[in-house]
């Protein structure tokens, strides 16, 4: 379903802030992997992602999702095949705009427009459904205000609107580090939910060891724009916090041991 080679990203090229986030990076991921990355921060992690969607442009390698060549579309052209949800809760949604007005631009993503009546009745039915499955109330406020939600409200709210129409790719940057944990257990529960459902091939960056650990078939490892680890299957479910420290020492990676990471065992 993915298919990266030889990615390098460079910023700032040329210039004495040079930096090279992506070193010709090599991954592929079958159809309805979830993989989970972990790293320290200026792994290359969120660069990752970004260039999977299109947000920076790579500077070498191809990008292909389900045999589509992705790495030379523009960012909005990609949005048809991957879904995103990203780490600040006010992104991904328009606050301006209702619920049901949210679900019903996601629902169209990559659809002709016409001058049909907006929302119909029966697709008002579907996303009270859909909301009522997310156990927050939200289906009995269809009509109210995004921007008045709380961030897990709105949070999990964006997560239904990225798997809506079964994207080829989910994309999940830290989508629950802005969230207390509370909250950020419940959105994780959610993602978990919705990726087991649709069978959703699914990457999802994050700092915290226990969620790369509970969650996916699949975890890797940055480091400085490099995959240090790449465990999968039984020996990704075998594995515990103190053996996820001690490959990341063995790795040499000991920048790793930074204070949020310690901090999310």
């Amino acid at each position: 379903m993915l298919d990266i080679r030889n990615v390098t990203k460079i910023f700032n090229a040329g210039t004495v802030n040079e930096r090279k986030a992506l070193d010709n990076i090599s991954l592929s991921m079958s159809d309805g992997d979830f993989v989970t990355v972990i790293g320290g921060n200026g792994a290359g992690k969120s660069t990752l992602l970004n260039c999977i969607a299109g947000v920076y442009p790579v500077d070498e390698g191809t990008i292909m999702v389900d045999n589509i060549k992705l790495d030379r579309l523009p960012e909005y052209k990609r949005a048809k095949y991957l879904g995103r949800v990203f780490q600040d809760p006010m992104m991904g949604t328009a606050a301006d705009m209702g619920i049901q007005e949210n679900l019903a631009l996601a629902w169209r993503r990559g659809n002709r427009r016409t001058l049909r009546w907006g929302i119909m009745d029966k697709e008002k039915e579907l996303y009270r459904k859909l909301l009522a499955s997310l156990d927050l109330g939200l289906e009995d406020r269809m009509a109210a205000k995004v921007g008045l939600l709380s961030g897990g409200q709105r949070q999990a709210l964006t997560l239904l609107m990225a798997t809506l129409n079964a994207p080829k790719m989910l994309l999940l940057d830290e989508h629950t580090a802005a969230l207390d944990p509370k909250t950020a257990r419940k959105v994780l529960e959610l993602s978990d939910q919705f990726i087991k459902k649709e069978k959703l091939t699914t990457m999802m960056v994050t700092h915290n060891m226990r969620a790369a650990l509970q969650y996916g078939n699949r975890l890797i490892m940055m480091n400085e724009g490099t995959i240090l680890l790449d465990i999968s299957g039984e020996e990704k479910a075998k594995l515990r916090i103190d053996d996820l420290l001690r490959l990341f020492e063995k790795a040499g990676a000991d920048e790793f041991m930074n204070d949020r990471m310690l901090l999310s065992k």
